[in-house]
């Protein structure tokens, strides 16, 4: 066996561990994130989750003379709106037509429809829960925004954490390098944490519904990573008509899996 054939195979090992490897840790993000909302809607309903909630709103409404105004300078409470509508359905749905399209004109024919199911999924998901807890939303005097339904989970917050964390896996699943990986996955988590932490800082949600939005957002987008990892790896080598087609790295070259 020569020195290139060597290479060869410990390239290859060392590509399949990477492998395994992040799916071992989709997995236990997604164990985390349903234990973790387990753990919170449990807390929710005891003193001590309900003292820091309430802990949480009045560090955001330091004004005793005006319960609505929250902390900061009139600017950030304006930025705060606009970044909050990064996670409403609307903008949500634009993005995801704009996404989804762009999948299917690379070809990425489970990426697409994953991403369909993902999305309807974190949207029952969010109703299902609500409709399940009602919860009551922090009081009308202290949301610096408009609210139309229960509080328990902040669908903000899970639905921009499916979105943004999905559509972050899906893209570094579809395309090899490295640097684009870690950027797309830092920009996705990012994106859901400023847009829970204005649900709060707004007042349209206690703490805790972030929190647990969050975990339900990441379990569930783990699960999407998971199911697409599995038919992948099915459907390698049967020319089915549901794979990703790969594209080559004029850069780099192709990469092989």
């Amino acid at each position: 066996m020569t020195f290139a054939h060597v290479r060869a195979v410990l390239r290859r090992i060392l590509t399949v561990a990477r492998t395994e490897i992040a799916a071992l840790t989709a997995l236990l993000v997604m164990a985390g994130g349903v234990l973790s909302f387990i753990e919170i809607a449990d807390d929710m309903t005891e003193a001590d989750g309900q003292a820091f909630d309430q802990h949480v709103l009045a560090l955001m409404r330091p004004y005793a003379d005006d319960p609505g105004r929250p902390w900061g300078p009139w600017w950030l409470k304006e930025a705060a709106a606009d970044i909050t509508s990064l996670g409403g359905i609307s903008v949500l749905g634009l993005f995801a037509l704009i996404v989804i399209v762009f999948l299917l004109s690379q070809r990425k024919w489970l990426s697409s429809l994953l991403l369909v199911l993902g999305l309807a999924g974190g949207v029952a998901l969010s109703e299902g829960l609500k409709a399940v807890f009602e919860r009551e939303r922090p009081p009308a005097a202290m949301q610096a925004v408009e609210t139309i339904n229960a509080s328990f989970p902040s669908g903000h917050a899970l639905l921009s954490t499916v979105f943004y964390l999905s559509v972050a896996v899906m893209l570094t699943r579809a395309f090899p390098r490295r640097r684009f990986k870690a950027f797309v996955l830092g920009v996705g988590i990012l994106m859901a944490l400023l847009v829970g932490l204005t649900r709060i800082y707004l007042g349209a949600h206690w703490a805790s519904d972030v929190l647990a939005g969050w975990a339900v957002g990441a379990a569930w987008a783990m699960a999407l990573w998971l199911v697409a990892y599995g038919v992948a790896r099915l459907q390698r080598g049967r020319h089915a008509a549901l794979q990703d087609h790969e594209m080559l790295d004029r850069t780099e070259g192709p990469t092989k899996v």
